[in-house]
């Protein structure tokens, strides 16, 4: 797997660009989150990979192919992780405080994308807002962003 994570940055990535030394990781970090927080209650509905599609391709500015290959590589990696900590330390790490509350709102607009957000939804993202050390009322005026904005 490690192979197949190297061999999609070293092909969309340019050699020398700081990318390629960290924006890698932060880019599978944020997307493995993303994937958290749909892949948690009964199952991702299309409706929900595709909030998750737009959040990776509006933020780190990618092809389609190229989310689809990131996605995939971050649904690899959730699937093996013990906990979202090796996740939000890397956000910790690269992110303003604004920078990680952008996540968090993109995550509520892919968990809010199938109309239904479940208590295993809320769950991850409040335990993550947490990870991210995101006070209550920025989340929640996240949360209420993500409502208010349409698809």
């Amino acid at each position: 797997m490690l192979k197949s994570i190297l061999d999609f940055f070293e092909g969309n990535l340019a050699p020398g660009d700081d990318r390629a030394q960290s924006g890698h990781t932060i880019e599978l970090a944020t997307a493995a989150l993303l994937v958290e927080v749909v892949r948690c209650d009964a199952g991702v509905t299309d409706d929900e990979r595709e909030s998750v599609e737009r959040a990776v391709r509006g933020k780190f500015g990618l092809s389609p192919d190229e989310a689809e290959t990131l996605i995939r590589l971050a649904e690899e990696e959730v699937a093996q992780a013990n906990d979202m900590f090796q996740f939000t330390s890397l956000i910790n790490r690269d992110f303003t405080q604004e920078q990680k509350l952008r996540v968090i709102e993109l995550m509520w607009r892919a968990a809010l994308a199938d109309a239904h957000v479940s208590a295993h939804e809320q769950h991850a993202l409040r335990r993550i807002a947490e990870l991210l050390h995101i006070p209550h009322g920025d989340y929640i005026a996240a949360k209420a962003r993500a409502q208010a904005s349409p698809g």
